[in-house]
């Protein structure tokens, strides 16, 4: 039976959770996720926990923080000047804005604090800290 290896491009549903249950993701709504294994695409845990899958076998992976979005980092949370954010903007504590990074990527920023000097923003991942568990069905491994 055909099994999913580095390289090829494949097709999953999964639903990811958190250790007490609640559900943060889920493709089974949608067409099922297809990527490349080893490309990068996915965080490594996923990407280990599917290798070695038959098509049409459904297995629940657990992941820890380290090979999902990383540990929660501190340093990537500060404070910028409330001038820097346009006055259009209606900021609310856990809104995601969007910033310019100086190589001009965009980066996900989430709203941390608000006051009238400042406003604290995490650049950290919304689930950078987490650990991780996914149910995945390999739907298809696809012809590269």
């Amino acid at each position: 039976m055909l099994q999913a290896k580095m390289n090829d491009r494949v097709r999953v549903h999964y639903s990811g959770t958190f250790g007490d249950g609640t559900m943060f993701d889920s493709s089974l709504e949608r067409e099922p996720f297809e990527f490349v294994i080893g490309q990068g695409m996915v965080i490594p845990g996923f990407e280990k926990g599917i290798v070695g899958m038959s098509v049409g076998e459904t297995k629940k992976v657990s992941i820890a923080c380290e090979d999902a979005y990383g540990p929660y980092k501190e340093d990537l949370v500060g404070t910028v000047d409330r001038s820097r954010i346009p006055e259009n903007i209606e900021l609310e504590i856990g809104m995601v804005l969007q910033m310019h990074s100086p190589d001009g990527s965009i980066t996900n920023v989430t709203v941390k604090d608000i006051n009238d000097e400042g406003v604290r923003l995490d650049l950290n991942h919304p689930l950078a800290g987490k650990d991780l568990i996914f149910e995945i069905k390999l739907m298809e491994v696809l012809e590269a």
